[in-house]
């Protein structure tokens, strides 16, 4: 007999992105709604919590009617609901885990908290169906940077993180600095495009007991140091140049240290995950190592990268298979780490 199968409502809120979708199977989405916020943050130069959680309050009701509406349900079909519920803003966490809670209650239905980190390595199930554990990750966004083995469902051994800012972050913070505004990986991204990566040497930083650890605020300083410089001595600096260099010293790093991760699991398999994984150099330099070196490589789609619900369905559904239940006492954990429970 088939297995019956299992629609989620999944939930997503932990930023700037109220997210809702309806996942079948942990791996077929039916619908994947994304209200951003990016227009009205972009006025401050970054996300502002508070006004990220008054936003989530206003469309969280009508994202989730619309991912009802889109995938052909009602709240009568589902077999559980699954939300994060940490990592991320604590604000903007709280409306999603309390939207979550609400219809977990009315309906009867399991709840399933998910971690935001899981849900971004999950992403990948969606668009791969031949991909299974075990496998490296690369998971690179706005507040993350990690290494991981991903050793079954649910089940990771972090290899390395970094050390001080994230990837995203150091590319939000060199792109105010050269004036692109936020969000700045995509700007980043765009610019460097039309500059020479090998203009500027930029420094990548090696952590010496640590080989999978990560450090990008040398690297951030380093840009900061040579505007200041080219300021001082009056050199008109050549923004796309260095857009380009930056962009590069970061993907360097981050697949020299995948290669080895990988090499050295003895696995033959590498994902990549979060925001900075839409990053088209990024995208690009993995795919070239991964094809020289043997590896099969896995990445979303550039939207499920960013911040989404269906990559939460997807995670969701692996906990509920394992039969992880959340309670009504589920609360906002904003420094949840991975694996924790």
């Amino acid at each position: 007999m088939a297995e019956k199968d299992v629609r989620i409502l999944a939930i997503e809120s932990s930023c700037d992105e109220t997210a809702a979708a309806v996942v079948r199977n942990g791996r077929e989405v039916l619908s994947n709604v994304i209200s951003s916020q990016i227009e009205l943050h972009k006025l401050y130069g970054g996300v502002v919590p508070e006004i990220a959680s008054r936003k989530h309050i206003e469309k969280i009701n009508q994202v989730i009617e619309e991912a009802l509406l889109v995938a052909g349900v009602t709240l009568d079909d589902l077999d559980a609901v699954a939300v994060t519920y940490g990592p991320g803003l604590v604000g903007a966490l709280l409306v999603g885990v309390a939207e979550a809670k609400a219809i977990s209650y009315a309906k009867g239905l399991p709840l399933v908290g998910v971690h935001h980190i899981e849900g971004h390595i999950s992403a990948n199930y969606i668009e791969n169906k031949e991909l299974e554990p075990p496998f490296i990750c690369l998971v690179v966004s706005g507040g993350h940077t990690h290494l991981v083995r991903v050793a079954d469902y649910g089940v990771y051994e972090i290899l390395g993180r970094t050390r001080d800012d994230a990837a995203g972050e150091a590319f939000d913070k060199v792109a105010r600095a050269i004036g692109l505004g936020y969000p700045g990986g995509p700007k980043i991204d765009r610019l460097s495009r039309e500059g020479n990566a090998e203009a500027i040497p930029f420094p990548k930083a090696k952590i010496a007991d640590a080989p999978y650890d990560f450090s990008f605020s040398g690297l951030k300083s380093a840009v900061l140091n040579y505007l200041n410089g080219c300021q001082m001595k009056g050199i008109e600096v050549n923004r796309a140049d260095v857009a380009a260099s930056f962009q590069k010293a970061v993907c360097d790093v981050l697949v020299e240290h995948a290669m080895l991760a990988v090499k050295e699991s003895g696995l033959d398999c590498l994902a990549i995950a979060g925001g900075v994984a839409s990053n088209g150099t990024l995208r690009a330099s993995m795919e070239q190592a991964c094809a020289k070196n043997g590896i099969r490589f896995f990445r979303p789609s550039p939207i499920l990268c960013t911040d989404n619900a269906a990559m939460i369905g997807a995670a969701g559904y692996y906990e509920f298979k394992k039969g992880v239940r959340s309670g009504l006492d589920l609360n906002a954990v904003p420094n949840l780490k991975l694996g924790e429970r």
